[in-house]
């Protein structure tokens, strides 16, 4: 997205722009997007009302994940399962980087 493309939309959730801000916000908020990235995304959702609530939402979420506990301890997993677990994270996370 440049300025340019920023100054012109209609703000909704079929704009293509408001689409890349949807699609981009988690990566915003766990800080892993870069300066510039941050500021177009700082400078959409200034005055995109449906951005503005898809942050609020998401924030939201996060919030209510940080503070669900669950009342019963998880059973542990074997030790198989877990190694697969964590190298289909870190796939997640080598394709969501480089995408």
């Amino acid at each position: 997205m440049t300025r340019h493309e920023h100054s012109h939309h209609g703000h909704g959730p079929r704009d293509p722009r408001c689409l890349e801000i949807f699609a981009r916000l988690s990566e915003y908020l766990d800080g892993e997007l870069g300066e510039m990235d941050c500021r177009l995304i700082e400078e959409h959702i200034q005055d995109c009302e449906p951005c503005i609530e898809f942050v609020r939402s998401l924030r939201r979420s996060i919030e209510a994940a940080h503070a669900y506990h669950a009342r019963v301890e998880p059973s542990q997993l074997p030790p198989e399962l877990e190694s697969r677990l964590r190298q289909a994270w870190q796939e997640a996370l080598r394709r969501r980087r480089s995408a």
